[in-house]
């Protein structure tokens, strides 16, 4: 079960005011949660966040921790996002969207025009180097090298990083940046 402890994701941690600063009223996608722990450390801060994910069992869990100890504005949406079932991304404006450690590259153009104007996309995944170290290895759940900043031309990139991180190591690419 998730735990409001869980270790968020240093973009997350790093960038909290820059999240803070674009109102209590614009809302955060998480989108493929997972267990929440970067939902969950936004709802802390008093950052209200839809939580979207497939699995059923994580979203109840998160519910069930959000209950008892939060009191924020929260959704959490069992969308599986590779059916292209839902319309969430294309119905909805979110401050910012959330996207660790998952990749759909068909959800990209929605990913873009549903973040607000002036709002923020935090994206983190493996890169194709990732095969060196372990799963994924699917070069469907890989990023090619400069995708995220192709992906987000023309906007304003505030943060970039494509490399091996440590401690697991682990190939990644991450992106923080502003819609124009």
């Amino acid at each position: 079960m998730p735990h409001l402890n869980g270790k968020a994701s240093q973009l997350l941690i790093k960038y909290l005011n820059s999240i803070l600063s674009l109102g209590c009223d614009k809302e955060v996608l998480d989108l493929a949660c997972g267990g929440g722990r970067n939902g969950l450390f936004l709802l802390k801060n008093n950052i209200p966040v839809t939580f979207v994910d497939k699995k059923e069992k994580a979203l109840l869990n998160i519910s069930a921790v959000i209950e008892k100890k939060l009191r924020v504005r929260h959704r959490c949406l069992q969308i599986d996002l590779e059916t292209g079932k839902s319309d969430l991304l294309e119905s909805e404006k979110f401050g910012a969207i959330l996207v660790f450690n998952y990749l759909h590259r068909p959800l990209f153009p929605s990913i873009r025009s549903a973040i607000s104007k002036g709002g923020l996309i935090f994206y983190e995944t493996f890169t194709v180097e990732q095969r060196e170290f372990g799963r994924p290895r699917n070069p469907d759940y890989l990023l090619q090298e400069g995708e995220l900043l192709r992906e987000f031309e023309g906007w304003e990139i505030i943060d970039y990083f494509d490399g091996i991180k440590v401690d697991p190591t682990r190939s990644i690419a991450s992106l923080v940046a502003r819609k124009p």
